[in-house]
């Protein structure tokens, strides 16, 4: 039976997969098909980026827009965490749907065949694999079977992120889903290293462990897959991460910008919402044809933190949405200075009022820059030759390469199935 397996590495760079530090995928890199132009999506976030491979689409087709969104709940927009356990249900309830594209999980059960989620992040970043229930989702904050059925707590995730809560996962990933069920995509989300990326300076010791620990349970299911299909013709196995990470440099407040230039009534008003992604920022208006749009644009040019905006229609080269209240959306600058333990890339981000913490020095993600778009793919099994592939690829191709591998069509997707051959 054909199936897919599924890693993910939370936040670990292509460049910091060294012999020193991950001797696996650096030896896995080797022996199997390497995609060296591989990029992240906008806003480069897990949660978006989660939306974007269960379903292969771009933010501006699944509408997932950010680790943070704003929504109007009946009394104007609002912004909220997509992390939060309820919002996929508040989600649901302001709008009438979740993802506005099919998932994996989706597309295999249409098929008769079902799909496993292990996710050891945010739970929104969890639930988005699959918002609908259509498979098994599983993790700490709470679980659901097909349906959306809450799992009783002995049967649910019960870790911490981290190493500890990683090793759990991925020995339950390994015997009860790869070996126990066999389901047709499996799919395991680490906590590392993005977990430790975010409270410590990334290449510290402590990070440097992270990215080992990450190493390691990858290298466990490797094993595990290798045992189930000697041969490498039934189990197309994808390692990969969502995204990377930039040093944060300063945090800007763009809310009290705005307040103090006159473009923002107050803090919660909701004439002008600002949704911070980290080292990007989304900017919802309550009149998205308004004369504001167009002054809080002009505002944002003026300003030496800003890496690029995207206003109105040039927001779907950046591949978001057009036609809703989310007007304009903003990176911000980075550059390829080196920190203290000799990583390169620093990025300002933008304050966070729902997670209001300083996180100067440790490792942030959200927009363009050079760092967080260098996520990793790896591809082995499944007819795919090992080498190393030059060719653009993105978190977008990995829906329609497992709909391949397990025959199923993979209409209205925006990404395109990966090469078998370099």
């Amino acid at each position: 039976m054909k199936r897919a397996v599924i890693v993910i590495c939370d936040s670990l760079r292509a460049d910091l997969i060294t012999p020193s530090d991950a001797p696996f995928l650096s030896e896995f890199g080797r022996r199997s098909a390497h995609f060296a132009n591989h990029r992240s999506v906008f806003p480069s976030t897990t949660r978006t980026s989660a939306a974007s491979i269960a379903t292969g689409c771009l933010p501006a087709r699944h509408g997932l827009l950010g680790n943070t969104m704003a929504i109007d709940e009946g009394d104007g927009l609002v912004c909220l965490s997509v992390g939060k356990p309820d919002f996929r249900d508040r989600l649901h309830r302001a709008t009438g749907r979740t993802l506005h594209r099919p998932t994996l999980a989706e597309r295999v059960s249409r098929a008769g065949d079902t799909a496993i989620a292990i996710s050891n992040v945010s739970p929104g970043a969890a639930y988005f694999l699959d918002p609908d229930g259509f498979g098994w989702v599983y993790n700490p904050a709470g679980s659901f079977g097909p349906g959306r059925r809450p799992l009783a707590a002995e049967e649910g995730l019960a870790v911490s992120k981290g190493e500890a809560g990683d090793t759990v996962a991925t020995e339950r990933f390994c015997e009860e889903v790869l070996r126990g069920r066999a389901p047709a995509v499996a799919l395991l989300w680490l906590s590392e290293p993005d977990y430790t990326g975010h409270h410590t300076p990334l290449g510290s010791p402590a990070h440097r462990r992270a990215v080992a620990s990450a190493d390691e349970h990858v290298r466990r299911v490797s094993e595990t897959v290798a045992s189930l299909d000697p041969t490498g013709e039934n189990i197309l196995f994808v390692i990969g991460s969502d995204h990377g990470m930039e040093t944060v440099d300063q945090t800007i407040d763009l809310n009290g910008l705005l307040i103090d230039a006159g473009l923002k009534n107050a803090a919660t008003s909701s004439d002008v919402v600002v949704a911070p992604n980290g080292t990007s920022a989304l900017l919802y208006f309550a009149d998205p044809a308004g004369a504001l749009v167009g002054q809080v644009a002009r505002f944002l040019e003026t300003q030496e933190w800003v890496g690029r905006t995207f206003v109105g229609d040039e927001l779907a080269s950046a591949g978001l949405p057009t036609g809703s209240p989310m007007q304009i959306a903003v990176t911000l600058k980075a550059d390829e200075r080196t920190n203290p333990h000799g990583v390169p890339g620093y990025s300002h981000v933008v304050r966070d009022a729902l997670e209001p913490k300083d996180a100067t020095g440790f490792g942030q993600h959200g927009g363009l820059g050079k760092n967080e778009q260098n996520p990793f793919l790896f591809v082995a099994g499944g007819g795919f030759t090992p080498g190393i592939r030059d060719g653009r690829s993105s978190l977008i191709d990995i829906a329609p390469t497992v709909l391949r591998h397990l025959g199923l069509p993979a209409t209205g997707v925006d990404g395109r199935p990966l090469p078998h051959l370099p």
